[in-house]
């Protein structure tokens, strides 16, 4: 690539962050430094005197900690058991760790409070013991509602892990392992001295985005009713917001912590996630397992997926279950269709899917151009601030989408009460997110799943020899031509596996949709799905139904896009 757009490029992608990222987050962190324009700590340290903010960000903590421990429990052996042995069944299995991906966890927490409920299903199983013991049920989701939120994002997160620590696992030469076992090296010190090491920057990397995940989570504590978070506290106070500057000091607490833990991860292993390792000089292998090894090889995965698919099969047959049906009763009593004909014949959910298709298609076009041209200039030139680039392009995954909305919801706080917009409609529907929230919405899903396009991009151009648009350039094609007909087709299955993963999450997401939408008309799906639920009734059944559907739309992204991708899927949920 020639110099000169590549610095074109690389300059519009600046002016582009610094308006559309960057300026959002100055917008939270001067909204809790400055009052009547002068600086002041006060309502930063304020935040940390408050019982009520203090308490909150303590259990954030300790629900990001808390997930993020259970999930490398969870994904670290998985991956290692993969890595190592080959069973009956295992390319199946290895299919069905990555389910909980096709369902955001809030969606989950509908199906595992029907399971888990005072008279859910688990209850009603333990009844007999309860009765032998004389004793009430246990309200579960009562008692342990926080540890509820720990377990649910955690089987619903594993994934990300999973497929980074598998990457990187794959990319351990075993020659390594090899020359330990014959110093006398084995068992699990080996792991703890050898492998554990060499998989460290994949496990920090997924880790890094699953504890800013789950640190940052509002929805799945929103439907667990667990209000003693920081999320949930910013979601509160969206009411207050340009009044009172306690919530930004708040939300710029939680993008210091998020930051800060990106920034130990670049620092620590650079920018290149397995840069410290190196690379196979001998193919790896594995040992094939059969009888009763097999078994044992097989049973983590299974209950690692039981437990997984618990909460969508809670979701699934609450969407089947007739209204009322399901009480006090292992299964549902009375099956019926007519939720998910509520579902689509339903004003809100119509509208929703509609506005979703709509601001994630426009979210996509944006990210597909800008994508292309960002992985050109990290892949095919040669300036020296290409990594610099590249950083830039993935930052946003550092970045909690609660912090983003917050930031665009500031702007348009401050721009609506201009005397320009308030005097034109045009820029009053345009700017004022309670008037419409499009332009906003649309913003935040095309900066917060940029990196999915980015990271696709790249890896199809690092796959693909630059000596075929070096040959198509000698014959005299210019480099739009070049690019139109040599490179776009080479590298036209990661484009769309990366364009397919960025629509899905764009109309799954959830901390923007709950946070920006405001107005009925404007509903995305999540935050449909979030006000059915509130309904009484027939509410949480047809958000059950939609939520299966959405569901079944992610599920055949991710599939195609694994088909695509193969192991370079992991890449795309690393910092």
């Amino acid at each position: 690539m020639r110099r000169t757009p590549a610095w074109i490029v690389f300059f519009i992608t600046l002016a582009i962050f610094g308006v559309l990222f960057l300026y959002p987050l100055i917008k939270v962190i001067s909204g809790g430094f400055f009052d009547g324009g002068h600086f002041t700590l006060q309502y930063l340290l304020g935040v940390f005197r408050n019982p009520i903010y203090s308490q909150g960000l303590l259990n954030s903590f300790g629900i990001a900690i808390g997930t993020t421990s259970l999930v490398t429990l969870i994904a670290v052996p998985l991956a290692w058991i993969g890595n190592k042995y080959t069973f009956p069944g295992k390319g199946l299995i290895s299919g069905l760790l990555l389910v909980p991906m096709i369902l955001p966890p809030f969606v989950g927490a509908i199906g595992f409070q029907q399971i888990f409920g005072y008279y859910g299903s688990f209850n009603v199983l333990l009844q007999p013991i309860y009765t032998m013991l004389h004793r009430d049920p246990v309200d579960w989701l009562g008692s342990a509602r926080y540890f509820g939120v720990i377990g649910l994002q955690a089987l619903s997160l594993y994934p990300i892990l999973y497929l980074n620590v598998s990457a990187a696992m794959a990319n351990i030469d075993p020659a390594m392992e090899q020359a330990a076992e014959n110093l006398g090296c084995t068992g699990f010190t080996k792991f703890r001295r050898i492998t554990l090491p060499l998989i460290m920057p994949g496990l920090f990397a997924g880790g890094t985005i699953v504890f800013i995940w789950s640190f940052t989570e509002l929805g799945t504590p929103l439907i667990m009713n667990y209000t003693r978070c920081t999320p949930v506290q910013v979601f509160d106070a969206l009411k207050e917001i340009g009044k009172n500057p306690f919530p930004y000091a708040l939300v710029f607490v939680m993008l210091s912590a998020s930051l800060l833990l990106y920034a130990t991860s670049k620092f620590l292993f650079g920018g290149n996630t397995f840069a410290a390792q190196p690379k196979a000089s001998t193919a790896s292998t594995t040992l094939p397992l059969g009888g009763f090894k097999a078994l044992l090889a097989m049973l983590p995965f299974l209950v690692v997926i039981f437990l997984a698919l618990m909460p969508h099969l809670g979701v699934i047959l609450t969407s089947f279950s007739a209204p009322g049906s399901w009480y006090r009763s292992v299964l549902p009593q009375v099956f019926t269709g007519s939720n998910y004909v509520e579902a689509l014949g339903h004003a809100m959910t119509v509208s929703s899917i509609k506005n979703s298709l709509i601001y994630s298609g426009l979210a996509i076009s944006f990210n597909v151009v800008l994508g292309i041209a960002i992985a050109f200039v990290v892949v095919r030139s040669d300036l020296k601030v290409r990594g610099l680039l590249d950083a830039l392009a993935m930052l946003p995954l550092a970045v909690p989408g609660l912090v983003m909305a917050f930031g665009y919801l500031a702007i348009s706080s401050e721009l609506s009460q201009t005397d320009f917009v308030k005097n034109h409609g045009w820029a009053k529907s345009l700017f004022d997110v309670q008037t419409n929230p499009m332009l906003f919405l649309v913003i935040a899903y095309s900066i917060r799943r940029l990196p999915y396009m980015v990271r696709s991009a790249v890896a199809g151009l690092q796959q693909t020899s630059v000596t075929l648009e070096e040959a198509a350039s000698n014959l005299g094609a210019s480099a739009m031509t070049t690019i139109r007909r040599i490179t776009v087709p080479l590298i036209l299955a990661n484009l769309i596996a990366g364009a397919m993963l960025a629509f899905a999450f764009s109309m799954l997401e959830v901390s923007d949709s709950l946070m920006l939408a405001q107005r009925q008309d404007y509903y995305p799906i999540t935050k449909t799905i979030y006000e059915l639920f509130q309904l009484i009734g027939t509410g949480k059944y047809v958000a059950s139904a939609l939520g299966v559907w959405a569901m079944a739309f992610l599920a055949v992204t991710i599939l195609g896009s694994s088909i695509i991708l193969g192991k370079k899927l992991g890449a795309i949920f690393r910092v």
